[in-house]
């Protein structure tokens, strides 16, 4: 876009967007999807861009100002220029998806090669009636169009392996472990490593369920499964034999998001080199350090 029609874009932000009083009765300059809508199609640019423009301009899309007072506009901004990699979007990563494209995540990759089908239905927040039998992470993209247009998703429907990983998550700035199993968790947390980007890890079984957040130079899952954990049946796992329902991986996706977002603003304490288990039944929340 030429620096005359980028000025164009700035002033016209300006004049599509009013002035609101928030919740709480402060002055805030909005703009509405509606407006978007309409610049998009007049400057030729996307939903993700328009935004950008519109918080550059000090003005706020109308779907964050309940953000504002906890992530501040050049958080908001930075937010919608990072990119982050879910792999696994069933019970974990479903909740994952929808989760960060709300709160602003400019760019997600989607990576599952599997398909929904009516055993996901108790748990996967991208599952319905409707999705049986299609793509995971395509569908995670009509679904986040319908929420949240000022978001890409970047579909891969492939499982991830040492030859595909450097192309998946290139310019990725976090990974997200959002898979069922430990051979795979390895696999992935290895490729991570390798492109020295920080990985959420997050496992659930029952209702239970464990995060931590894990650095390239890090012991990483070797402190949690040891160190033969790649090579365990994955029909022997917790969650295949406890099952999942709703509630856990619900809940430690949120826990997961919360570190995806603390690592993109640097801010907060990181469950690093810390191992968080929850158990939702018993209401025991518990922090174990590990080394």
């Amino acid at each position: 876009m030429s620096s005359e029609r980028q000025i164009q874009l700035s002033k016209v932000l300006h004049e599509h967007s009013r002035k609101i009083l928030d919740s709480a009765g402060r002055s805030v300059q909005i703009l509405e999807d509606e407006k978007v809508l309409k610049l998009a199609d007049q400057f030729k640019r996307s939903f993700h861009d328009v935004y950008i423009e519109a918080m550059n301009s000090g003005i706020y899309p109308h779907r964050y100002i309940r953000n504002r007072k906890s992530i501040a506009l050049n958080e908001q901004i930075r937010l919608a220029k990072s990119q982050v990699a879910i792999v696994g979007s069933g019970g974990l990563g479903g909740h994952l998806i929808l989760t960060l494209a709300r709160v602003g995540v400019g760019h997600i990759i989607v990576v599952d090669h599997d398909v929904f089908d009516e055993t996901n239905l108790n748990r996967q927040a991208i599952s319905s009636i409707e999705t049986i039998g299609l793509s995971k992470s395509d569908s995670a993209v009509r679904m986040v169009e319908s929420i949240n247009p000022g978001v890409k998703v970047i579909p891969f429907r492939v499982k991830i392996d040492p030859s595909n990983a450097s192309e998946i998550l290139n310019d990725v700035n976090v990974v997200v472990d959002a898979l069922d199993n430990i051979t795979d968790r390895f696999v992935l947390e290895n490729a991570a490593g390798k492109l020295k980007i920080p990985l959420v890890h997050g496992a659930v079984a029952g209702f239970e369920g464990q995060v931590m957040t894990i650095f390239p130079e890090d012991q990483g899952l070797k402190s949690i499964y040891g160190s033969d954990g790649a090579k365990k049946n994955k029909t022997k796992s917790p969650e295949a034999i406890l099952g999942v329902p709703a509630i856990a991986p619900y809940f430690i996706a949120t826990l997961q998001a919360m570190e995806v977002i603390k690592i993109i603003l640097k801010r907060g304490k990181l469950f690093r080199n810390t191992m968080v288990h929850v158990d939702l039944e018993s209401g025991e929340f518990n922090k174990f350090t590990l080394s």
